[in-house]
C-alpha cells in the first residue's frame, strides 16, 4: 500500500482546442472536462488502477467537487476540512499535444489544518510501504513543510518519495535528504535545484549522474529523472539506467510525470528490480501523454515496456 499527500490539490479543467493557441485570438474548443487533480491524487489513481492499495490525504470539504470526483473514481482518501473550495487549474491542449497550464494559487491552510494533514499521513503510513509527498504548497506554507511531514512519520519499513520543486524541494532536502528514498524531478527542476542548465541532464547519462551525484552523497536513495519524450533516467550510487520513451501520439502531458512516479511505485510494490521500476515508469508516463486531458492510465493503456540500458 502507498499513502500520498497532496497539500494543494485541484480540479483540473482541460479544454481541448481545435487549432493552435493564438494569444489574443478566438479559438473554438473540441471538448472540456474536469478531473480530480494534484500530484499525489494522480499517483493514487494510477496505483489503484494498477491493482494496488492507495490512500490519498488532502485538504477539502466533503461536498467539494474534488472529493465528489474521488468518490466517483473509487479512490480511498482522507480529507481535512478547510471551509473553502478547491482551486481550479486550467489546461489548454492543442491538437499536436502541446499543453499550456494556468495554475491557481490554492487555499490558505491554518497551522491546525497543516498539523492535521501530517497526523493523517502518519496514521495511514502505518503498514504502508511508501509515503509520497508531492506537488506545490498552498500560499503561505513554509517551504520546509514536507520535511515537517517526514519528521512526523514513524513507521517501520516505510519508504519516502518526494516530488516537488523550487524552494520546497531545496528546503526538504536540506533537512531530510538522508531520509528520502526517491525524488522525481524533471530536467528543468533538477537544473534549478543544482544551479546548472537543464541540458546537463538531457545528453550523456554519465554526465547526468556526475552532475546529480551531490544529492546522492547527501543521502537521497534514487533519482527518477523524467525527460518527457526522451524517456527517463534512474540515478543511484549503483550507476545510471536509461530508458527511451516509446513512440506515442501525444494528446496531453498533464499528469505524465505523476504517472511515471506511479509506474515506478507499482514496480516497487511488485518487487521489480531497478530495470523493471524504470521501464514501468517510462511506460506509464508515455501512456498518460497519449490520453486526453488529465486522464490517468491503467495497465490496459500501456505501450510495450521500453528497453533499459545500464551505464556504470
Amino acid at each position: 500500500m502507498i499513502v500520498t499527500l497532496t497539500p494543494n490539490p485541484s480540479i483540473d479543467r482541460t479544454i481541448e482546442l481545435s487549432e493552435p493557441l493564438e494569444r489574443g485570438g478566438v479559438i473554438r474548443s473540441v471538448t472540456a472536462h474536469d478531473e480530480a487533480g494534484g500530484k499525489g491524487v494522480n499517483v493514487a489513481q494510477v496505483v489503484r488502477k494498477g491493482g494496488h492499495l492507495a490512500v490519498a490525504v488532502l485538504p477539502g470539504d466533503h461536498d467539494d467537487p474534488l472529493l465528489t470526483r474521488l468518490r466517483e473514481l473509487g479512490v480511498t482518501h482522507r480529507a481535512v476540512p478547510t471551509g473553502a473550495a478547491s482551486r481550479v487549474n486550467l489546461t489548454l491542449a492543442e491538437p499536436d499535444g502541446v499543453t499550456t497550464k494556468i495554475n491557481a494559487p490554492g487555499t490558505e491552510l491554518t497551522a491546525d489544518q497543516l498539523d492535521q494533514l501530517i497526523r493523517e499521513v502518519a496514521r495511514e503510513a502505518v503498514g504502508a510501504r511508501w509515503a509520497v509527498l508531492s506537488g506545490s504548497l498552498p500560499p503561505g506554507v513554509d517551504a520546509g513543510f514536507y520535511a515537517d511531514v517526514i519528521d512526523g512519520i514513524h513507521a517501520d519499513g516505510l519508504r519516502i518519495a518526494v516530488d516537488t520543486s523550487g524552494e520546497s524541494l531545496r528546503k526538504t532536502l536540506d533537512r531530510a535528504a538522508d531520509r528520502i528514498d526517491l525524488i522525481k524531478p524533471n530536467s528543468d527542476e533538477l537544473g534549478d535545484l543544482l544551479d546548472v542548465p537543464a541540458a546537463m541532464f538531457e545528453g550523456d547519462p554519465r554526465t547526468a549522474l556526475e552532475t546529480a551525484r551531490p544529492l546522492l552523497d547527501r543521502g537521497v536513495g534514487e533519482i527518477l529523472l523524467t525527460l518527457g519524450s526522451k524517456g527517463a533516467l534512474l540515478l543511484s550510487h549503483a550507476g545510471v539506467r536509461a530508458a527511451a520513451a516509446p513512440t506515442v501520439i501525444a494528446r496531453s502531458t498533464v499528469g505524465a510525470g505523476d504517472s511515471a512516479l506511479a509506474g515506478y511505485l507499482i514496480g516497487a510494490l511488485e518487487s521489480a528490480d531497478a530495470d523493471g521500476r524504470l521501464a514501468l515508469a517510462v511506460a506509464y508516463g508515455s501512456a498518460a501523454a497519449s490520453l486526453p486531458g488529465s486522464t490517468m492510465p491503467g495497465p490496459g493503456d500501456l505501450p510495450p515496456l521500453p528497453e533499459v540500458v545500464r551505464v556504470q
